[in-house]
């Protein structure tokens, strides 16, 4: 089952993963701990969540979250919990879920968001116009690039908002790669008429602007999770 919950009249997330596996023939997908984290703390505070994806079914993991550092003790977690798993591997499709049933969206990253992200913008736009928390971390917030306010706008544009930086695309040896197959969030939303907030490189950081909460990397996950916490209590 792709829904974990237990406790009734509990407050319910839909958590949004990428679909996608790769991109420009390079190996790509879920940073892992970037789902992980939240769900563990979204789960301690009694929040029922559903885990869906473009496409439904199983949500690729990139490697390179599974290793040193990246692996983080919530994610090692996450691999040997049989019910996290099965919600993982069975997520529904975004086809399939209705913004009507539930309070708000936390959309997790990984390059994979780069390939699907304009896929999820409609859902994205409908939490937001529907005045409901609307949450991303890393690359999550590239479903934000096409996403759009009631009047057309770019759903950025006059926010305040962050994401994986330029710099840190740098840092991580990805420039190329995005460059060619994909954008660069940083530039595109300043573009759209948004304040960028960028913080230090592989640090927390987490911005809200109204019911939209953007966080920029792998270490602002926990955070980005409490601040969704507070937000819906």
């Amino acid at each position: 089952m792709a829904a974990v919950a237990e406790a009734s009249g509990a407050k319910k997330i839909l958590i949004l993963s990428t679909s996608a596996g790769a991109m420009g023939g390079n190996p790509t997908g879920l940073w892992l701990a970037e789902l992980a984290e939240p769900y563990y703390l979204f789960k301690e505070a009694g929040i029922e969540m559903t885990i869906a994806s473009p496409t439904g079914g199983a949500i690729p993991i990139d490697a390179g979250s599974l290793k040193g550092d990246f692996f983080t003790a919530e994610s090692k977690q996450f691999m040997h919990d049989a019910d996290a798993l099965d919600a993982l591997f069975h997520s529904k499709a975004i086809a399939d879920v209705s913004v009507d049933d539930f309070d708000g969206l936390y959309v997790a990253g990984g390059h994979g968001c780069c390939v699907d992200g304009g896929a999820m913008a409609p859902l994205v736009s409908a939490f937001y116009n529907a005045g409901k928390l609307t949450a991303a971390d890393c690359h999550g917030p590239y479903c934000l690039i096409d996403a759009k306010k009631a009047d057309g706008t770019p759903l950025v544009a006059g926010l305040e908002v962050t994401a994986f930086t330029n710099l840190e695309e740098e840092q991580a040896g990805a420039t190329a790669w995005v460059q060619s197959n994909a954008l660069f969030m940083e530039t595109v939303f300043k573009e759209q008429g948004a304040t960028f907030n960028a913080g230090d490189p592989w640090s927390s950081n987490v911005v809200t602007s109204g019911n939209l909460v953007t966080a920029q990397n792998p270490q602002s996950a926990t955070a980005a999770a409490n601040k969704c916490i507070e937000m819906l209590a």
